[in-house]
């Protein structure tokens, strides 16, 4: 038995890119920059695929700077690079389940910053 399973919450490193298929189908892709314990330490960045309703959620409410809160699992991409014909492999995470946790303003007022906010009485769930 095995678990492959990832969760991170993290901002939105970058609108994002998202590709729809004659099949139907629609896949995002972005990166999540998620800070260490240590401020002094630079972000991990990770690369997110998004697939389904999920990526639609992501073409039409994240931005650069949005907070998220996803659950996915692990994969490898691989590839033959079409020039060298040199093998490739990329990390990407495979998004499940994508939460939009910062606030409606807080999601405008990014501008692609990396600030924080905290949401008023109104969005707080519970």
């Amino acid at each position: 038995m095995g678990v492959n399973s990832v969760t991170l919450v993290g901002r939105a490193g970058r609108d994002p890119e998202v590709r729809y298929f004659e099949s139907g189908s629609m896949v995002a892709n972005l990166t999540i920059a998620v800070n260490r314990r240590s401020r002094d330490d630079e972000p991990d960045w990770f690369n997110l695929e998004i697939w389904g309703k999920q990526a639609q959620v992501a073409a039409d409410y994240v931005k650069k700077g949005s907070l998220l809160g996803i659950i996915g699992s692990f994969k490898l991409d691989r590839w033959s690079d079409r020039n060298s014909g040199e093998e490739r492999s990329k990390p990407v995470v495979r998004v499940d389940r994508l939460e939009l946790l910062g606030s409606k303003r807080d999601n405008q007022d990014s501008g692609g910053s990396f600030g924080g906010g905290s949401p008023s009485e109104e969005e707080v769930p519970f």
